[in-house]
């Protein structure tokens, strides 16, 4: 199975929601979506696997477009399925293209080698990437940092295990999103707030690394549990309640500098000045 750059007319791998740049927030959904490319098939997987968290995140995508409205703030969503290739992985990274996720054999996954996997990058990854790697800068060039919130949500259970968790707010080494973000929804005392659970912020080559770490820009992952938010009026009380948490973040002098912290992940290069199996992870 491969694909060319010209192989998928009309299928735009990246939803721009316009909004106020001014704003300084950017919003951003790695996994809105599980559809796939036409000549993509279904990856050889019946309907009801894309259905699930393996093909995308369940309610980000409508918790995104909730906060875009209610901010009046930019957001950049995918419009494929993390099974196709998987934006919020670094193009070298093992897992962009999975064979196997949470017991799914993926086939149409079997045999992409890597001039396959190159064209994958291409024509879905790269394309997202470099459309928020245009908008940060456009943001920051007056000097004031953006303000990077990345939404995802999560399996309520996991390999039997019931997730405590209503919400996580993820984050690598930065505190100035993530730790103001959890401590004003743990104010809500019925929600319980995980802290870097229920995985951890720092993925080397992740979205926010690459885009926000990287650079120096404040940011923070927002986890929300899956059942709380796949139907509309779950993600619309979501977004009812993180919208006012993301203004009170962005009034904060200290998330409009641009400051490095570093990665726990080791050293963290410049993206401009160097020029630039189990659950599906993030």
């Amino acid at each position: 199975m491969t694909a060319t750059l010209s192989a998928d007319p009309g299928f735009d791998p990246v939803v721009t929601i316009d909004g106020d740049d001014t704003s300084g927030i950017l919003l951003l959904c790695d996994h809105a979506s599980n559809r796939l490319p036409p000549r993509y098939g279904t990856l050889g997987l019946p309907a009801s696997e894309l259905e699930r968290h393996i093909g995308y995140d369940i309610g980000a995508e409508a918790v995104t477009r909730g906060l875009a409205a209610r901010l009046g703030a930019p957001a950049l969503l995918t419009t494929y399925s993390r099974l196709l290739i998987d934006p919020n992985r670094g193009e070298d990274d093992p897992t962009l293209v999975m064979r196997l996720s949470d017991g799914a054999v993926v086939p149409g996954n079997a045999r992409a080698d890597a001039a396959e996997r190159d064209r994958r990058i291409a024509r879905f990854h790269r394309p997202y990437h470099d459309a928020i790697a245009a908008k940060v800068a456009a943001m920051a060039a007056g000097g004031r940092a953006p303000l990077v919130i990345a939404i995802h949500s999560f399996t309520p259970v996991w390999r039997g295990w019931p997730r405590p968790w209503h919400v996580g707010i993820l984050w690598d080494a930065d505190p100035r999103g993530a730790v103001p973000f959890i401590a004003l929804l743990r104010r809500d005392d019925t929600l319980v707030v995980g802290d870097n659970e229920p995985y951890d912020g720092a993925l080397k080559g992740d979205t926010l690394y690459r885009h926000a770490t990287a650079h120096g820009y404040p940011h923070a992952l927002v986890e929300i549990r899956q059942d709380l938010i796949a139907e509309e009026c779950g993600a619309a009380a979501w977004a009812d309640r993180l919208a006012p948490i993301i203004e009170t973040l962005r009034r904060d002098p200290e998330t409009e500098r641009i400051e490095r912290f570093g990665s726990r992940t080791g050293p963290v290069a410049d993206e401009h000045a160097a020029g630039a199996q189990g659950e599906t992870r993030r």
